[in-house]
């Protein structure tokens, strides 16, 4: 773990006023699991990072070279290919990578190159028999072993048994799929040794991928990525969920290839100058308009265990009596874990998986990602596949509700990009508790690109 790392104590350390995450849920109408009474705060210091992450081409081609070519990273969806022949099209910071169902059933991973003349094997998603390059026909079996030259007696200098494509190491986790680009990497259990044991409750391959919706932003990979590693933000960004948002009392975590932020639902935020009603609070949360009546909350009830209910009334025709096994707080609090760089599964039943990558080569720019995981009953459902939205397409018209907050963070995006760009600073300003998350980030790149 990074020197940086320090510990502190949860009951003497700076917070915010009002109540804290640990005392709703000593509130919660159900039996709280040990996960949520982990608390791992750290004190990173107040340094600054530099502009120039964001800004320079120079650092995309550290990143490239020291990160997205050495580091483990969410490829896809085992039922993304849950035939013999699919393949999926993985593609990273200028760098593209095919994901296959082998005759056996295996998953295997190759660069997605020809080894004749490094033609692109595969344009796109689909199902093949076989792995041929368009160019010269050259042509792989799904397995990666040789299968065919055409005019094989040109090439007397190939071993033939010996020309396969290159493996990647792959790894499985949750229905989730990891690629690693450096075969000589470390094994794969011993980075998701932080985050794996935190989900073990929740079950997310269990899941299905109900939902696939992406976009190219104008800005830099962790532009879009930080906008969703705090909570701080919601005041400026999100004021109309203020009074149903507990944002600055989020409890942020720290471990080594992990962390998290906890954001309480169903209360409103300490920044508030007054006390919201519990109808104010309801018509928030719920999106309810103006003109629309709001529920009643029985008497003596807390506006949570309420909303929780609920929750658990529209997981039962999926989850069945397994609703009733978990607390309120996990079916009404926003628990966004981070696997480093940039895998984001939200833990309990919020169903939400955010990544975000640069989008080729381009410094400037890139894609971001959701996916809503779903439980089923009987047969797995087939995985959505993904939607592109156009520059000028809402998040909204994909998302629904959800849509709506991430076209005010999208919002903020490109004017980060272009203020960084302006700005005379040399490095970025963070919070030392509340945008933890974000240096520890910047902590982790500094230490596998070693600037």
């Amino acid at each position: 773990m990074a020197e940086a790392y320090k510990e502190l104590d949860p009951d003497t350390m700076p917070r915010s006023p009002g109540i804290t995450y640990q005392e709703l849920l000593d509130l919660d109408s159900h039996e709280v699991p040990d996960v949520l009474r982990l608390q791992s705060p750290k004190d990173m210091g107040l340094n600054e990072f530099p502009v120039t992450r964001y800004t320079t081409a120079r650092y995309h081609e550290l990143e490239k070279e020291h990160l997205w070519k050495k580091v483990w990273q969410f490829a896809c969806r085992e039922e993304d290919i849950p035939e013999v022949g699919d393949h999926y099209r993985y593609d990273i910071a200028g760098m593209s990578f095919l994901v296959v169902r082998t005759e056996t059933g295996e998953i295997k991973a190759y660069p997605n190159a020809c080894l004749h003349r490094g033609r692109m094997l595969k344009e796109f998603d689909g199902n093949a028999a076989e792995l041929r390059c368009p160019f010269h026909g050259f042509c792989w079996k799904l397995d990666g072993k040789l299968n065919d030259i055409p005019a094989d007696w040109d090439f007397p200098q190939l071993d033939k048994d010996n020309f396969n494509l290159p493996e990647l190491p792959v790894a499985l986790w949750a229905g989730f799929i990891f690629i690693n680009p450096d075969q000589e990497c470390a094994p794969f259990d011993e980075f998701i040794k932080d985050l794996a044991p935190q989900f073990e409750r929740w079950n997310l391959g269990g899941l299905y991928k109900q939902a696939h919706v992406a976009k190219i932003m104008p800005c830099n990979w962790k532009i879009a990525q930080e906008a969703f590693c705090e909570a701080y933000h919601v005041s400026g960004t999100h004021p109309q969920i203020m009074r149903s948002l507990g944002d600055v009392n989020s409890q942020i975590d720290i471990w080594d290839n992990c962390a998290r932020v906890i954001t309480p639902g169903s209360t409103h935020s300490p920044l508030l100058d007054y006390t919201p009603t519990q109808a104010e609070m309801l018509r928030t949360v719920m999106d309810i308009d103006h003109d629309q009546p709001v529920p009643e909350v029985p008497d003596g009830m807390h506006m949570r265990e309420f909303m929780a209910n609920r929750a658990r009334e529209n997981l039962r025709e999926h989850a069945g009596e397994k609703a009733d096994l978990y607390c309120d707080a996990e079916l009404v609090d926003s628990l966004d874990y981070t696997l480093f760089p940039n895998f984001h599964p939200w833990g309990a039943f919020n169903g939400i998986v955010y990544r975000f990558r640069p989008n080729g080569n381009d410094h400037r720019s890139a894609i971001m990602e959701c996916i809503m995981m779903a439980p089923f009953q009987g047969e797995r459902p087939p995985a959505a596949e993904v939607r592109w939205l156009e520059p000028d397409e809402p998040w909204s018209s994909g998302l629904g509700y959800l849509g709506k907050v991430f076209d005010q963070d999208s919002f903020n995006m490109p004017k980060v990009q272009a203020g960084l760009e302006s700005t005379y600073q040399t490095g970025v300003v963070l919070s030392g508790y509340q945008e933890s998350k974000v240096r520890w980030l910047h902590t982790k790149l500094t230490e596998w690109i070693g600037e």
